[in-house]
């Protein structure tokens, strides 16, 4: 008898552990068939409140709720088996203090069942960050051009371009390390800045527009699949997946015009009775 043998899922001490050594490999999905074709290729899944802008056509991820991060991210787990798997925290579910931030983080973890949340912000988050992760949930932390705050920031706009914007965001980096977060994503900084908070930080980098001197790197998967209509500087289409999926609709919409589909191959017959001819 053959016995399958159960694929063990990556864990938030192996990711903490490639600091400075094998890059962290990380995408984005929103559910379950996304996240089975990825799972073998990648380390870490995170289940991104960018969902609301790429599943749900939102013009920031503001919107997003508790619950539909809980639901996605459920999906996401069900689809995986060796991937770790971290779900973001969407705006207003942390910030307001750190019990707070600990019950919404223990139901996404119960309700889910994946490993980590994600929190976006600095050294304000430091007492939350550590909050959390000393009651047994560990944070990934997410520094830079964080969307989350696209109001007071005034747009989606590249961090540290200007030396003058560096301490602010050196002091993030040291503040979520410090406090217990087992990696950052850094998204939108310049290359030099992504440089050196990689040097001085013990945790890895995980980047998105923050140059190859991260730890990792981590895409939203619609926009490396060339499904999104204005993909961002940084992203690099692997795929053009939204011309296929156009080419595929024309292609049914004419066969089906025509008559041409369903064909008898995808017809179901009568089945014949005792007696029939």
């Amino acid at each position: 008898m053959s016995t399958h043998a159960k694929v063990k899922r990556i864990t938030v001490p192996e990711i903490r552990a490639r600091k400075g050594a094998q890059p962290v490999v990380s995408l984005t999905s929103y559910h379950a068939h996304t996240a089975r074709y990825i799972d073998p290729y990648v380390d870490l899944i995170l289940v991104g409140d960018s969902l609301g802008m790429v599943m749900y056509g939102m013009e920031t991820t503001l919107g997003v709720t508790l619950d539909m991060m809980i639901a996605h991210g459920s999906a996401v787990v069900r689809g995986t088996e060796r991937a770790l798997v971290v779900v973001d925290m969407p705006f207003g579910t942390y910030e307001e203090s750190p019990e707070v931030a600990f019950r919404n983080a223990v139901r996404i973890i119960k309700e889910t069942g994946c490993t980590a949340v994600k929190m976006e912000g600095g050294a304000r988050l430091a007492e939350t960050i550590r909050y959390v992760v000393d009651r047994g949930i560990p944070v990934m932390a997410h520094i830079g051009l964080t969307p989350q705050s696209i109001q007071v920031m005034g747009g989606f706009k590249a961090q540290g371009r200007v030396k003058e914007d560096w301490a602010a965001i050196e002091e993030d980096a040291r503040a979520v390390a410090e406090a217990g977060a087992f990696s950052v994503v850094v998204e939108g900084v310049a290359e030099p800045l992504a440089e050196r908070i990689t040097k001085q930080i013990p945790i890895p980098t995980v980047g998105i527009g923050a140059s190859p001197a991260c730890d990792g790197q981590i895409l939203v998967l619609e926009d490396m699949l060339g499904l999104s209509p204005k993909p961002p500087k940084f992203v690099k289409e692997y795929a053009t997946m939204g011309a296929a999926i156009a080419g595929a609709a024309e292609a049914y919409a004419e066969d089906v015009r025509a008559r041409a589909f369903p064909g008898p191959e995808h017809t179901y017959k009568m089945k014949k009775v005792d007696g029939e001819a």
